[in-house]
């Protein structure tokens, strides 16, 4: 039975590229396509795919969380990042999250059918160009530098996600079903927490810790 795949990026040629090179492979089907996380995750409920190939900034909810969120309720799916961004920050909340491989997109190409083969055996698979953060190799104990963001909770990540991208409180607050006063107070917390006093220093902050702008 063909290993069903599913890829998870909100740039078409993307998707056109990676179905092409996949199905060359006969024990390979790419049983669908997602534009953004929330599509992702939706598309896991429905059609259960052994892998999935997520790229990280994308509309809706990143694919970090995405990833995050099906690890927890479909352990038997194997995640794949495919992505532009390689920084520690990046790849640790990846491989924390729970995902199996990490690739860059200048060489998804070339090894994204060994990547798949391996996370189908159980193993992890880096890119090339992709090192395995110390904190997460056994070399050192897990918490020696963790990440600050994980003294967020989940909704102050979504509320940091949307700030990052320039939503106002209002347009926030529609966007997650809030009061523009109840994401106010997520977004003093979540600041509170990061020891950060103004905007401006919460969105370098973000941006340097792996929180991009969705596109």
């Amino acid at each position: 039975m063909p290993v069903g795949i599913l890829i998870a990026d909100d740039h078409a040629v993307v998707r056109d590229g990676l179905k092409m090179i996949l199905e060359i492979n006969d024990d390979f089907h790419v049983v669908g396509t997602a534009v953004n996380g929330r599509e992702a995750m939706a598309m896991v409920r429905e059609l259960h795919p052994d892998v999935v190939l997520m790229d990280i900034a994308m509309p809706e909810m990143n694919g970090i969380e995405a990833s995050r969120l099906i690890c927890e309720n479909y352990p038997e799916t194997r995640i794949i990042i495919l992505s532009m961004y390689h920084t520690h920050e990046h790849v640790f909340r990846a491989l924390r999250a729970g995902v199996r491989g990490y690739l860059l997109k200048e060489s998804a190409g070339n090894e994204i059918v060994s990547a798949i083969r391996a996370v189908l055996k159980g193993q992890r698979y880096l890119g090339k160009s992709v090192e395995l953060p110390r904190e997460l190799s056994g070399r050192e104990p897990a918490d020696s530098t963790k990440s600050p963001l994980e003294s967020l909770s989940k909704r102050e990540r979504q509320v940091l996600q949307h700030v990052v991208e320039g939503r106002t409180s209002a347009e926030i607050a529609a966007t997650l079903s809030l009061s523009p006063k109840s994401v106010e107070t997520y977004r003093s917390r979540l600041m509170l927490k990061l020891g950060i006093a103004n905007i401006p220093a919460l969105v370098k902050f973000a941006l340097q810790h792996g929180i991009t702008p969705e596109n």
